[in-house]
């Protein structure tokens, strides 16, 4: 899945410059601005570390319609559901227009566009959108900065295209041979205690070893400690 992020009249320096460096992070490999109402400064480029050349290579929009032309879904998005879900039907939580956009398949581009820092998308642009996504937060202060939303949603999009990356970060590093010994190390211990169901005991023990899912190094100080 390929995505578009289309930032609309930005006005802010500091947001474009975040803005490229969190697309960056994420693996965007274009960004659109629609008549941005500030330059591509030194304020901008300052912010956006290591995403400068993503940023000088923005593509300057002169409307909405071109920002968008050749995506295959346009997703909105929105600070404010209840102004957007009474103008327009299709306003999802952000999970849920992230799964909607999971089942399209193939390698479709999804234009995620960001509305203006003070003022968000107005009502036309919002009914070009083929779905709005909004993402939960406190009630009393709902409204996020736009390279904070654009961050969020970023990270929900990719998630399972990433994930190969961090493997390592969840495997647990204990295989089932040292499993088996760390409960036959157990099993030898209790023997000699005066135990009057060593089965049980053994199978609990087995369940809280499972449950906690020791990586390597914790199953072998286990071992070392029960020897």
């Amino acid at each position: 899945m390929n995505f578009r992020v289309i930032i609309v009249q930005p006005r802010y320096q500091i947001n474009l410059g975040y803005i490229a460096r969190v697309s960056r992070n994420f693996g965007v490999k274009r960004l659109f601005l629609v008549k941005p109402r500030t330059k591509i400064g030194g304020r901008a480029i300052m912010f956006s570390k290591h995403a400068k050349d993503l940023l000088l290579g923005a593509k300057i929009c002169k409307d909405f319609d071109s920002a968008i032309a050749g995506c295959d879904v346009v997703i909105g998005t929105t600070g404010i559901w209840k102004k957007a879900k009474a103008n327009f039907k299709k306003v999802y939580l952000i999970e849920d227009a992230v799964d909607r956009i999971s089942k399209l398949g193939g390698r479709k581009t999804v234009g995620i566009v960001i509305g203006r820092d003070d003022i968000g998308l107005r009502r036309d642009e919002i009914e070009k959108c083929d779905m709005v996504a909004y993402i939960g937060t406190d009630p009393n202060y709902p409204v996020l900065n736009i390279s904070h939303a654009l961050g969020i949603i970023l990270y929900l999009m990719s998630e399972k295209h990433f994930a190969s990356e961090y493997k390592d970060i969840s495997y647990t590093g204990a295989n089932k041979k040292e499993m088996d010994f760390l409960f036959t190390v157990f099993e030898k211990m209790i023997e000699k205690k005066r135990i009057r169901n060593r089965k049980a005991v053994m199978n609990t023990f087995r369940r809280l070893v499972y449950l906690s899912q020791p990586n390597g190094h914790e199953l072998h100080a286990l071992i070392t400690a029960l020897k």
